[in-house]
């Protein structure tokens, strides 16, 4: 199964995300937005794996999270990727990233053992939507610079999730294989 483990987005906080994307589309750019129910921080992304990977995966994230508690995510600010003169992801940011990204490069540490590329410069982030061509580019650069201090609100990390992605000609679709609790 193609898999990676992902944060969902509290649902309390999808309608002002769902704000920000309407206010993206004002622009008439091509962008492709992210489904409210599909709205994740992708924490580690795996690729394809077999079920005895995906059991080794679990026995590590069990192992790992023994040593961490449940914290408070501020979500804050959008940016784009790779650079603002050429766009192709839009997303939300984190505003103190420091718990979050240390859990992550733990864990990374444990899955680049097991063979899986070591993440270079991870950034957590919330894609909220992909830019599909160049029309209204010089736009849509002016509405997510006047949004990139936009307050989205706070959550609360309680859990990660493996996930199983399969990609269809109308996007992905994501199915929950595991929760593992904070």
């Amino acid at each position: 199964m193609r898999a990676f483990i992902a944060v969902d987005v509290d649902s309390r906080l999808s309608y002002k995300i769902q704000e920000v994307q309407r206010d993206l589309k004002k622009t008439h750019a091509p962008l492709k937005m992210v489904e409210p129910e599909n709205l994740h921080f992708t924490f580690k992304f795996f690729g394809d794996i077999s079920s005895s990977q995906a059991d080794q995966i679990t026995r590590v994230i069990q192992d790992k999270l023994e040593n961490y508690h449940s914290f408070p995510l501020h979500i804050r600010g959008t940016g784009v990727f790779p650079k603002i003169e050429y766009m192709r992801v839009i997303w939300l940011g984190i505003e103190d990233p420091h718990s979050f990204s240390e859990m992550q490069k733990d864990l990374d540490q444990e899955f680049a053992k097991m063979g899986f590329k070591k993440e270079r410069s991870y950034i957590p982030h919330l894609t909220i939507a992909r830019v599909k061509g160049p029309k209204n580019r010089e736009l849509l650069a002016e509405k997510i610079q006047e949004l990139e201090s936009i307050e989205i609100g706070e959550m609360t990390v309680e859990k990660l999730v493996l996930k199983k992605s399969e990609l269809t000609p109308v996007g992905p679709i994501y199915t929950d294989v595991k929760e593992f609790f904070i």
